[in-house]
């Protein structure tokens, strides 16, 4: 088992929209970073755990735990010219985009980047590294279960 950090911006897709989703599960799309598209395509599986994190909002930090079900697909996004996704050079022979489903499994408190710069376990998170802009990002297994621990507190 893996586990990532995934940003997403609350007024876009919030742990709330994904708790009220049916089954709890939305998929995970308009990532269009090649890095961060290839942790899904070469390196998520079914079950990998997931750090919920709200970007981009005043008080930015973990909002939720999550897991990855099911295995990577085309994100559709890529194809639909009304979407600010859209991918002109992606075709349905050869997507350039991958989406995978991601299934809320509890709302915590939110856990702020500010406050994880303070954890020492954290240090070296890829999330705190000055510059780090990765939509998605590997978290080690001593990250997670530290997040996990300072959520249940």
């Amino acid at each position: 088992m893996q586990y990532w950090l995934m940003k997403s911006e609350p007024d876009e897709v919030s742990i709330d929209d994904v708790m009220a989703s049916p089954d709890q599960t939305t998929p995970w799309f308009g990532v269009r970073n090649y890095q961060a598209r290839n942790f899904m395509r070469d390196g998520m599986q079914d079950g990998d755990g997931v750090l919920f994190y709200h970007s981009s909002c005043p008080e930015p930090g973990i909002a939720g735990l999550a897991k990855v079900v099911g295995g990577p697909y085309p994100d559709a996004t890529q194809f639909d010219k009304d979407s600010k996704y859209y991918d002109p050079k992606a075709t349905q022979e050869q997507p350039r985009w991958i989406s995978v489903d991601v299934r809320g499994t509890q709302k915590t408190r939110l856990l702020p980047l500010a406050e994880m710069r303070t954890i020492p376990a954290l240090e070296d998170m890829v999330v705190l590294q000055k510059g780090s802009r990765l939509s998605i990002t590997p978290v080690t297994a001593a990250q997670w279960a530290a997040i996990v621990k300072l959520l249940k507190n």
